[in-house]
């Protein structure tokens, strides 16, 4: 296995409940990659994810992300293993009650941080990266839909991980807001993450090609 490999999947059986819904996936991803997982809504698209980041438990076959082996994985290293990995949803998922700047430090202090100076110095860096330096201060509310899904890109990337996992990233958007948003997880992974983006949006793929799975009757296959 190559040294640059982040994700290897092998002979993998995905279950919901009781319900098979992906069979026998092989899969290897590299950092700086930028990975489509194409598929309709219930394809297994987000159960992939999930058992990725260990929410769905692994039973059947083998995978190993991030250095971590999740046939093995106990449930102490689980938040370790997601401090490797940034999570991005379709519906941001930003605590509505408080500023920009209050929910990145919330997960920052969640995981461990202390320092105040390098609490704040994280926090401008990422929203810097996101291109939102100046809305810290702002509400989610206040911002659109676009903003608030950057600021969950943010989020995503305060840890440093080694990958990016997108569940949907632009359901909620409007087609220029996804553009802009499927640029900025390229850009990610031109600099060295792997980046694995479930999607149903065939024009996003067109616009920006890259590397195409996809989820159909049960099986995982590579796109040309």
């Amino acid at each position: 296995m190559s040294t640059d490999t982040i994700v290897t999947i092998e002979k993998v059986s995905i279950f919901q409940q009781k319900n098979l819904v992906l069979a026998n996936v092989n899969l290897q991803v590299k950092k700086g990659e930028l990975v489509y997982m194409l598929g309709k809504t219930g394809s297994g698209k987000s159960s992939l994810l999930k058992t990725l980041y260990a929410d769905l438990p692994l039973t059947d076959g083998e995978i190993t992300i991030a250095g971590y082996n999740l046939r093995t994985i106990n449930r102490k290293e689980i938040p370790f293993l997601r401090r490797k990995i940034g999570i991005i949803f379709q519906d941001f998922q930003l605590l509505t009650d408080r500023t920009v700047n209050e929910n990145l430090k919330f997960v920052l202090k969640a995981t461990g941080w202390k320092d105040k100076e390098q609490i704040e110095k994280r926090i401008s860096d990422v929203l810097d990266k996101v291109g939102l330096a100046t809305k810290g201060f702002k509400m989610p509310h206040e911002l659109s839909g676009g903003e608030q899904q950057r600021i969950s890109i943010a989020r995503a990337l305060l840890n440093d991980p080694e990958i990016i996992l997108a569940d949907e990233p632009t359901g909620n958007l409007d087609p220029q807001t996804s553009e802009e948003i499927i640029s900025l997880l390229k850009s990610i992974s031109d600099n060295g993450r792997a980046v694995i983006v479930a999607t149903h949006d065939m024009l996003l793929l067109q616009k920006f090609p890259s590397r195409t799975l996809n989820c159909e009757m049960g099986k995982i296959n590579e796109l040309n």
